[in-house]
């Protein structure tokens, strides 16, 4: 057995390089100022970016490294179908959260690091709740709302039939343009 494949078999691996991936991620939300309540909310009022260079940033990164890491086996994609229902039902579920709270799932964590006590009591609590409150209702969802509509394909490449490669260098380019024209701007 090669040590990546021990990897992918051993449950405390796994933990580990989970562990390890959410410190890191956690730490550079916080250098980035993504748990910065006042960023946050300066970014829903549209008046400071900050976190969406960081997260478009991130995107630009795993864009670029996913497809390596998954030539040589040390990643795989899990996509799964979407429909048009979920996506609406989840993103007006997070936009409410994130408008109320001011954190997102990943920043409250990462803030909950930093010792912000809103973040502990209102975000991860009421996670918790809402995740709860979500779970009970889901299976009456699921048979109607979240499967309406149904995506035509799983992934952007799918979805446009092009070839993967010129479809991330095309949306590569659009996102560094999109970064170039924030920082032009000054935002």
């Amino acid at each position: 057995m090669t040590s990546l494949a021990a990897i992918r078999q051993s449950s405390r691996a796994q933990i580990v390089l989970g562990l390890i991936t959410g410190i890191c991620f956690g730490f550079l939300l916080n250098k980035g100022g993504a748990t910065d309540y006042n960023v946050i909310e300066n970014q829903l009022l549209l008046t400071d970016f900050t976190v969406i260079k960081l997260m478009l940033s991130a995107v630009i990164v795993g864009m670029a490294v996913f497809p390596v890491l998954k030539h040589y086996g040390y990643a795989n994609l899990h996509a799964a179908h979407g429909a048009l229902g979920s996506n609406v039902i989840g993103g007006l579920i997070f936009g409410a959260g994130f408008a109320l709270l001011g954190y997102c799932p990943g920043t409250v964590a990462g803030a909950v690091g930093t010792g912000a006590l809103d973040a502990l009591i209102g975000g991860m609590v009421g996670m918790l709740i809402g995740a709860g409150i979500f779970a009970e209702f889901y299976p009456a969802l699921n048979a109607g709302i979240l499967n309406r509509a149904p995506l035509p394909a799983v992934t952007i490449p799918e979805l446009l039939r092009t070839n993967t490669v010129v479809t991330v260098v095309l949306l590569e380019a659009g996102m560094i343009g999109f970064l170039l024209l924030l920082e032009y701007a000054g935002l």
